[in-house]
């Protein structure tokens, strides 16, 4: 990875983003190898446009507060992949349909996963 402390602090908070919104199936792939100006992909799966669209927006809205800067957005009006690059992360939205028939997992299954703790939030914290 290029920066890792940068990659894996933007993977953790668009991961807690995403799974706030009731992202499933979070997947992150280290592509640092092939991909020399990324470091991270991460997978995330929404049930409907409406979930994949709001998963975007959270992930999109917290790297924002938390001062990462998005280079580009592809797919928010159809809401079925929603791509957001952030440099050394790009974040992959899918609905359910479209991750089983692009099969990014598959395209890339010589990266390395990236392990995801997810931080749960106790309501009233």
């Amino acid at each position: 990875m290029q920066s890792p402390d940068n990659a894996l602090e933007m993977l953790q908070i668009a991961a807690d983003a995403a799974d706030s919104k009731g992202g499933e199936d979070l997947v992150a792939l280290n592509v640092s190898g092939p991909l020399p100006l990324v470091d991270i992909f991460l997978l995330v799966t929404g049930n409907s446009e409406r979930n994949v669209a709001a998963i975007a927006d959270e992930i999109e809205d917290q790297l924002h507060e938390a001062g990462h800067r998005r280079v580009r957005r592809e797919g928010r009006a159809e809401a079925r992949w929603v791509l957001l690059d952030f440099g050394d992360l790009i974040v992959h939205v899918f609905h359910s349909e479209e991750r089983v028939y692009y099969g990014l997992e598959r395209l890339w299954k010589d990266c390395p996963v990236v392990p995801i703790e997810l931080t749960t939030k106790v309501a009233g914290e």
